[in-house]
């Protein structure tokens, strides 16, 4: 039996002012905003492009979006998807939806249509905020997964009048830049017309801390879409981790925190969607990372906070080494979805006079599990220890409830208040991720003596490639279907510019003679998207398989591994 309170010994190995346990927590998500509104109504709220919005305001703009989603049909438990980049109508929209006890389904607005066009099959959503460039895509779907209320955003609205101005100037930069933000669409509900609205009373009934917010899909390993059911408490509990794990940072006007992650995804989401608003802090809005773009804020307001990946960290670092910018009072960076290099944290460290940590989530957990301590005993190679009120165990794979010798590697699992329920719509997949009431990672770990976990292999085969996920098994279907494909195998190979790279070996169908690597890469690339394309295809007689025939992707890597470093 596993119904016990396993050690945690990580306890010990806490910061100052860090605590074991957080109060169980309760409202909903609509509550942080409404605290941040009461305590700093005319502080910013929102920068973008270097537009602000403060906090009373864009309070209104949610209360009209809510009222204008609640006149389109939009009540308690329906799904709406977004597919936006990060700009203040994301904040607005999520925010809207859920305080019309909805349930928000984040998309990455970069999927070709084909991918988009999967979750919208899995989920089901009729109502869908979308960037105006990702329109097409949506209404070119087929009728059985026809939209009905699409509302179309055009980003460029929310910028200052002066660069809306020079975004129209009859020049080719101008029609370029606009070109790549904007897009004409028709037979959409423009966003504009939902803040039109009255506000929506203030006695609507409110999402209980129990009721499903927002569906966050996870690739898993089958290539065939999940989505991660979390819970307003699941969201709320998260963000209030993040907080008690750096006491240092100081509610309220003053705390910036930067929004360089996109939102779709879990760590962006809670981070800079749930986290910073319940900060009252100012969240600078980046639609995608301008090392440029982020150096021109430092210099008037650095970062108090900074969710990051190693690759934004080295390019942000070199960037400001080249232009003589200084990234002092950036006070805390944390990185995740890849392992952070220790000869990168030295050097940013030195810059700003700051912390630079590593952390470990799952979009399953909302999606913060553990971070190293933002203090001098933090532990290079470690995704740190595990946020208060988390539980972990580490555990034989092949028999989930017994636990392995302390220290030994085996499979992480865990228990806590972010700790997802289930899959949307798949109680078999939620069956099989549990055991005994603890979610199995995948991950196999080592835990040391002072609670410091190391990530060590993973059982699920994902490719972590600058941040994002990529199935192999989803790759491979793609490239199955190439005319001169027979058979595929796909894995990571190591690289110092994305953490991984997504690398393919084939077997070239029968009377094939000279293979055209990059014509089968360019055929993956009209389906996939741009990060999940293989950066190099191997050519190989045949791939490895077991006794029932399965592609052996470990041996694949191996052998790549050699005949690339040649060790």
């Amino acid at each position: 039996m596993t119904d016990y309170d396993p050690p945690r010994p990580w306890i010990a190995s806490y910061a100052d002012g860090v605590p074991a346990d957080l109060e169980p927590v309760s409202g909903s998500l609509i509550d942080i905003v409404a605290a941040s509104v009461r305590d700093y109504p005319d502080a910013p709220a929102l920068q973008f492009f270097g537009a602000e919005t403060t906090y009373r305001r864009m309070q209104e703009q949610i209360d009209r979006a809510a009222a204008g989603l609640r006149a389109l049909g939009v009540g308690h438990g329906d799904t709406v998807a977004i597919v936006l980049p990060n700009c203040p109508q994301h904040i607005v929209a999520f925010y809207a939806i859920l305080r019309l006890g909805a349930i928000v389904i984040e998309h990455n607005p970069l999927y070709t249509p084909r991918e988009l066009r999967k979750q919208f099959e899995d989920h089901g959503a009729k109502t869908a905020i979308v960037w105006s460039k990702v329109v097409k895509s949506v209404q070119d779907f087929p009728a059985d997964l026809a939209v009905t209320n699409l509302i179309s955003v055009d980003v460029t609205t929310a910028m200052p009048f002066g660069t809306r101005l020079a975004l129209r100037l009859p020049i080719a930069k101008a029609r370029e830049s606009r070109a790549a933000l904007h897009e004409r669409v028709s037979g959409t509900v423009e966003w504009e017309t939902l803040l039109r609205s009255d506000p929506l009373p203030a006695t609507h009934p409110k999402p209980a801390t129990d009721d499903l917010a927002i569906i966050q899909y996870t690739s898993g390993t089958t290539g065939t879409p999940k989505g991660a059911a979390l819970t307003h408490r699941n969201l709320l509990s998260n963000a209030a981790q993040a907080r008690a794990w750096v006491p240092q940072i100081v509610r309220g006007n003053g705390c910036v925190v930067y929004a360089v992650l996109p939102m779709f995804h879990a760590y962006g989401l809670t981070l800079c969607l749930t986290f910073a608003m319940s900060m009252g802090a100012r969240l600078v809005l980046f639609p995608r990372f301008d090392p440029d773009m982020v150096l021109a804020v430092t210099k008037k307001h650095p970062a108090t906070f900074l969710p990051l990946v190693p690759p934004i960290a080295e390019r942000l670092l070199r960037a400001a080494q080249e232009q003589g910018v200084s990234l002092r009072g950036t006070e805390v960076a944390i990185s995740g979805a890849m392992a952070l290099p220790h000869e990168l944290v030295v050097p940013f460290e030195a810059a700003t006079g700051g912390y630079l940590v590593e952390g470990y989530g799952l979009s399953e957990c909302s999606p913060v599990l553990m971070a190293n301590p933002v203090a001098d005993n933090r532990v290079p190679g470690t995704v740190g220890l595990p946020l208060p009120g988390t539980e972990c165990r580490v555990v034989d794979p092949d028999e989930p409830t017994k636990d392995v010798a302390p220290g030994a590697p085996g499979e992480l699992v865990v228990r806590g208040p972010q700790v997802f329920g289930g899959y949307y719509g798949k109680p078999e997949e939620t069956e099989a991720s549990f055991t005994d009431g603890w979610y199995r990672t995948g991950d196999i770990v080592t835990i040391d003596e002072a609670g410091f976990v190391r990530i060590v292999d993973r059982i699920k085969e994902l490719i972590i490639t600058g941040g994002f996920n990529v199935a192999p098994t989803e790759v491979e279907n793609v490239l199955r279907q190439h005319p001169d494909v027979e058979d595929a195998a796909v894995v990571g190979l190591p690289s110092e510019r994305s953490g991984e790279e997504v690398v393919a070996a084939v077997v070239l169908a029968p009377g094939v003679g000279e293979p055209d690597v990059e014509a089968i890469r360019a055929f993956a690339r009209s389906i996939l998207t741009p990060y999940k394309v293989p950066r190099r295809i191997f050519v190989v007689d045949e791939l490895p398989t077991s006794l029932i025939g399965k592609v052996l992707r470990r041996q694949v890597r191996e052998s790549l591994l050699q005949l690339t470093t040649g060790s």
